[in-house]
């Protein structure tokens, strides 16, 4: 049976084709019926369907009938890299299997059936962390590159992630019926950055299937079988979780030893819970029932637990029906780091919410995304709200995009900010999330902010201006290497700069044609100060942000000149002002709305006029003394992102 399993991920860069490959690959097996099919079909958020982007990862189990003899042989020259030999039944073949030193050995006869396990990933950079946890669940992965765009920075940092992991890789260049593909262009890429010779490259149109029944071949032949042992005590690895109202927890899994059955009491070995299984089964893309899980299988178990935190991805399910002895002695999986925000925002009801109602519905949306995290404060001006952790500013997002749509909450925003590490005069270090809780200048010894490793990935022609934006970022650079005709740049970012408009900066100055990848790889001292937005002279706590000292002037300049043009106007004109402290460093004035208060007067009495404009004027001196200001949440992205 486990001969016969192959479990792979698909790697690709945003809009490369990798959710029409999935459908392809379901309907050319028979997973999904042909009247059944619908564009996107692992794709089951609405939202994923709205913007063409996956946003979390998702399994399903296809059967395919093999009806050729094949061996695979180990190059010799490339521990990762495998040939194979297929010939048609009863002929001979062109090669041997390797003996018992290569790194596969198998012998299948014609019409075997094989169980093919993918595990659809995203393609965006917040969503890397999704990734990780698919490709730690596989042997393989298929390398989906656009013939019209070529490697991109996400789909080569994804890459590296799979060799790491000595997952066996395929290369395919798909879209290749598009009139401006340039196949022999990627193909170069391909053997600059990964040494893929041309005969190994498969060419396909997922659009059209052209070539991707031979690619199923070619992960059958090709992708080794799982490791693993049938008469080992069970040991499974979870990859995700989600919570189902009737079922509790549903945990994806990955059987690495032994069988699950649902007659077994299971064991989290890292929570410490136990549970009596209420279903197992596999994907077909949807949840389909069995009696049991073997080795190398995936598939999902209903835990019946009602708290998704019991059930962490990177966890090992064992079984407590084991002996004790065999339960002492059995080792954790290795599994995954939790999923670490990147990015700090604040979230309030908008005004006339209820929060109850917005806590409710911010905890149903946890359960579906385990990387949100969240705790409850307080403003004394927006009244209760959550501080929330997200993985970047796509991931803010569709969180508040899915709020609004799924669950009927507008919500008020603060501008979104990093995680700093600040050392106080009295020996504490306070990790500040939110620019309200830095601390006085008086108290600080020493800031620090954390930083990355960026990869940019563009066209050579436009290497001058994007290198130019990293430097005005605050971009040290490392180094320059050249794929093709492209050029990929390798930089050290604070991550402040990167989640406050850079991605947006970079795509504008290369006409859409750059892209970026990043990790985090540590804190460095930052001389940064608390920039306080006031107005109407009133703090508007959900504009205070952190930066740096030296760039104080110019983003308080940006900030109100922005907010100037993006306010509505009221019937009181607005001051708007920029401080570090007590000290004003930019102003901007809103004007009011103007409103002819004589246009109902009919001839020239001058006096009745002067009384009206007289009595308007003082009107908006009381209004500007006792008005409030309400931004728009809207207002508070776009100046972010400016």
């Amino acid at each position: 049976m486990i001969d016969n399993i192959r479990n792979f991920a698909i790697i690709a860069h945003v809009d490369h084709g990798k959710s029409t490959l999935s459908d392809r690959l379901m309907e050319l097996t028979g997973t999904v019926e042909k009247r059944l099919m619908q564009e996107q079909i692992l794709d089951s958020n609405p939202i994923e369907r709205e913007r063409g982007v996956t946003i979390s990862l998702a399994p399903v189990t296809m059967k395919y009938q093999l009806g050729y003899r094949f061996s695979v042989v180990g190059y010799p020259s490339q521990v990762n890299r495998l040939s194979v030999s297929l010939s048609k039944t009863g002929e001979q073949k062109t090669d041997e299997p390797e003996t018992e030193n290569g790194q596969l050995k198998t012998d299948n006869r014609s019409n075997s059936e094989f169980i093919l396990n993918l595990i659809d990933t995203p393609g965006h950079v917040d969503f890397a962390y999704e990734v990780d946890r698919s490709l730690a669940a596989c042997e393989g992965a298929i390398l989906l590159i656009d013939a019209t765009q070529g490697i991109q920075a996400q789909t080569l940092a994804h890459a590296q992630r799979a060799l790491s992991l000595n997952l066996y890789l395929i290369p395919v260049i798909n879209k290749i019926d598009l009139a401006n593909a340039n196949v022999p262009e990627v193909l170069a890429e391909l053997n600059n950055a990964f040494g893929f010779k041309e005969e190994e490259i498969s060419l396909i149109s997922a659009k059209t299937g052209q070539g991707v029944e031979n690619l199923i071949r070619r992960i059958v032949t090709e992708l080794p079988a799982p490791k693993g042992s049938q008469n080992l005590p069970l040991r499974g690895l979870i990859f995700n979780s989600v919570y189902d109202q009737h079922l509790g927890v549903v945990a994806f899994v990955r059987i690495v030893d032994g069988t699950l059955k649902t007659s077994e009491k299971l064991s989290l070995m890292a929570s410490r819970q136990n549970f009596l299984p209420k279903e197992i089964g596999i994907f077909t893309p949807k949840r389909t029932q069995t009696n049991k899980l073997e080795t190398g299988q995936v598939g999902y178990i209903a835990t019946g637990l009602k708290d998704i935190r019991q059930v962490k991805a990177g966890d090992t399910i064992i079984s407590i029906q084991n002996s004790v002895f065999s339960i002492q002695n059995l080792i954790p999986l290795p599994g995954y780091q939790e999923p670490k925000p990147s990015l700090y925002a604040d979230l309030y009801p908008d005004e006339g919410e209820d929060f109850k109602k917005f806590l409710e519905g911010f905890d149903k949306l946890k359960l579906s995304d385990a990387s949100l995290s969240s705790r409850q404060i307080f403003s004394q001006v927006l009244g209760p709200g959550l501080q929330c952790g997200f993985l970047g500013l796509f991931h803010l997002e569709i969180t508040r995009e899915r709020l609004e749509k799924e669950f009927g909450l507008a919500t008020i925003m603060t501008l979104p900010t990093v995680e700093y590490s600040v050392k106080t005069t009295d020996g504490q270090t306070l990790i500040v999330k939110n620019a309200n809780d830095f601390p006085d200048p008086s108290r600080i010894v020493e800031v620090r902010e954390p930083m990355t490793k960026t990869l940019i990935f563009t066209p050579q022609e436009c290497l001058g201006p994007l290198m130019q934006i990293a430097e005005n970022r605050r971009g040290k650079y490392l180094n320059t290497n050249f794929v093709g005709s492209r050029a990929q740049l390798t930089y050290i970012i604070p991550l402040a700069e990167l989640v406050s408009g850079m991605f947006d900066e970079i795509k504008s100055a290369s006409r859409g044609f750059a892209t970026m990848d990043y990790d985090i790889v540590g804190l460095e001292p930052v001389d940064a100060v608390k920039l306080t937005i006031l107005l109407n002279h009133e703090p508007a706590e959900s504009l205070s942000r952190i930066i740096v000292k030296s760039k104080a002037i110019q983003i308080g300049k940006q900030m109100v000149e922005k907010l100037k043009e993006l306010m509505p106007s009221q019937q009181f004109a607005i001051p708007i002002q920029a401080a570090i402290g007590a000290e004003v460093i930019a102003r901007e004035t809103k004007p009011a709305l103007r409103k002819d208060v004589t246009a109902k007067l009919y001839g020239g009495d001058q006096t009745r006029k002067d009384k009206l404009l007289k009595k308007q004027k003082k009107g908006k001196k009381r209004m500007a003394q006792f008005g409030k200001v309400r931004l728009e949440s809207n207002i508070i992205t776009r100046l972010f992102v400016s």
